[in-house]
């Protein structure tokens, strides 16, 4: 990695907890200079902060699912620890 790279991220809306990846240069997140889980793929959910078990899965500024585990600032956020919201 060099000084100044940066992965980005797509975050739709202010009050967004997660974001889509939209590039896998780099283990650095441009939206907080944090690290990026290491092997989350392109077009894959990470988390901008910390979520606590139990917690709400922000994206498109509505909650599309609730935290089966704590999932720190930076993971991956996928099936693995997000349980979808019943209809």
């Amino acid at each position: 990695m060099h000084e100044g790279e940066f992965r980005r991220v797509l975050v739709v809306d202010a009050g967004d907890n997660v974001g889509t990846l939209i590039d896998d240069r780099t283990d650095l997140l441009a939206h907080s200079g944090g690290p990026v889980e290491a092997g989350v793929p392109y077009g894959h959910k990470i988390a901008l902060q910390d979520i606590a078990c139990g917690g709400e899965v922000i994206k498109y500024g509505v909650t599309i699912g609730t935290a089966t585990k704590p999932i720190a600032a930076g993971a991956h956020v996928h099936v693995h620890n997000v349980s979808e919201l019943d209809e």
